[in-house]
């Protein structure tokens, strides 16, 4: 599957999501970029991150961007080739990947760490 259409397909997964959030949480979900790349490159390799990683959430959570946490803008991203091998090259499933993992790295956005994540459902 070409990455292109990957990208294009996990972006409307992503729109589509927004749309179902409640409206508070869409506000800020809006707010933060998602960024789709095939797989993580090699500095957040050479970080100790797994190759077949699916998403990340980078920078600063929401209402910590002054506290002099990380400089970097807020940003998910989510990576459509490892996405799709966890689908193991299926359309729903690669889908239902995309918009699970999209949520896990937004409740990170959101402040929420590893066990609020899962507890949501989201992990």
């Amino acid at each position: 599957m070409r990455d292109s259409r990957l990208v294009r397909i996990a972006s409307e997964v992503v729109a589509a999501t927004l749309k179902e959030l409640p409206p508070d949480i869409r506000k800020a979900a809006r707010a933060v970029p998602v960024r789709f790349e095939p797989a993580p490159g090699a500095d957040l390799l050479s970080e100790g991150f797994e190759p077949d990683l699916l998403g990340l959430f980078a920078g600063s959570p929401l209402g910590t961007e002054f506290s002099g946490g990380s400089p970097d803008p807020p940003r998910i991203f989510l990576y459509t080739a490892n996405l799709w091998d966890q689908a193991e090259g299926d359309m729903d499933s690669f889908r239902a990947e995309a918009r699970l993992t999209y949520l896990h790295e937004l409740g990170h956005y959101l402040g929420w760490d590893e066990d609020q994540v899962s507890a949501r459902g989201l992990g």
